[in-house]
């Protein structure tokens, strides 16, 4: 199977052909870690051209470890090409900083342990160009997904969501929450999708599914301050109705939700009233699935206040850009404990 960039397709076919057939005579010359020209170089047609080179050269390393077995869903191939998406992604948008050196670097140094065949490969993701820590919450769920019986298929939408976190926490440095937000609604989106896969990992005629299936969850934002239906951010509810399309979809039975309410750390009425706030929140969303057609007495809430931030938006200006980052902690976590 052909193994290209969506991102690096906008680089001329030919020459990543001509850098693939070079890679199978010449594998040596491609020992050295791949090196982007210095940013004030990069004012002319041949310089821009030189580094376009150096990227088709190291996807051309990557389709020919895809060549030679390694398939699309291994996690490290996966994070490699991932990486050096992210990396061309910010050179084109002419991100002056180190992140598209050191996110190449990062490519380069799992493909290097590749070739070589090094095991075991590493598994860190580093926050590279000292990139913000952002959404523990997913890093969390990335986390035990390593651990699941089913990350076998879900190594991919893995290693990509980690890559998005750390292309988030990098535009959250540069640019604000503003600028971050998309990536981290890739991430998220990865993150459920390698949670769906892992669930479905096994399942089939004549396969043995994994005795657990893997977390189920759905978080519902509300607007500062709120807890009403009314409040609640329209996307979010979505993800809740797609959880729940799933446990039909992949034959799953329901056997309990928990809710978690929760609120930012704005304290403008002080801690009781963050706590009250979260319970609102939880009882608005239990309401909402007994609408939906759950048994209420399959579900339970708890309310954890402003206890449990999963980001932090230290330094964030001004206040309507601080409360939008905030936002993912003015939450309802909507955890499904779903069988086979």
């Amino acid at each position: 199977m052909t193994f290209v960039s969506s991102t690096l397709r906008t680089i001329a076919a030919p020459r990543l052909l001509a850098g693939t057939l070079l890679l199978a005579c010449a594998p040596s010359a491609w020992a050295q870690s791949p090196t982007l020209l210095p940013q004030q170089q990069r004012i002319t047609d041949e310089a821009i051209d030189a580094d376009h080179q150096t990227y088709e050269r190291t996807q051309g390393r990557i389709q020919a470890l895809n060549d030679g077995g390694r398939p699309i869903r291994d996690y490290h191939l996966a994070k490699a090409q991932c990486w050096l998406d992210v990396s061309f992604h910010e050179y084109s948008r002419n991100d002056r900083s180190a992140f598209p050196q050191q996110a190449l670097g990062e490519s380069a140094r799992l493909i290097e342990g590749m070739e070589r065949g090094d095991a075991p490969l590493p598994t860190d993701t580093p926050l590279v160009n000292d990139a913000r820590y952002l959404r523990d919450d997913l890093w969390q769920r990335l986390r035990v997904l390593q651990a699941a019986p089913g990350f076998s298929c879900a190594q991919q939408q893995v290693a990509c969501g980690e890559v998005e976190l750390v292309h988030a926490g990098n535009e959250f440095n540069q640019q604000q929450w503003r600028h971050a937000k998309p990536y981290i609604q890739i991430a998220e989106e990865l993150v459920n999708d390698a949670e769906a896969a892992a669930r479905q990992c096994g399942v089939g005629p004549g396969a043995a599914p994994t005795a657990t299936p893997g977390p189920l969850v759905a978080n519902v934002l509300f607007e500062f301050d709120r807890d009403g239906y009314r409040d609640i951010r329209t996307y979010s509810l979505e993800s809740l109705d797609r959880a729940l399309a799933s446990i039909a979809s992949e034959s799953l039975r329901l056997q309990g939700i928990t809710l978690v309410g929760h609120a930012d750390r704005m304290q403008g009425r002080g801690f009781d009233a963050n706590q009250a706030l979260s319970e609102r929140r939880a009882r608005t969303v239990r309401e909402l699935l007994i609408g939906r057609g759950i048994d209420p007495a399959q579900v339970r809430y708890e309310y954890r206040g402003d206890t449990q931030q999963v980001q932090q938006c230290e330094g964030v200006r001004p206040r309507a850009a601080l409360l939008e980052c905030l936002l993912p902690n003015r939450r309802v976590e909507v955890r499904f404990d779903v069988a086979r």
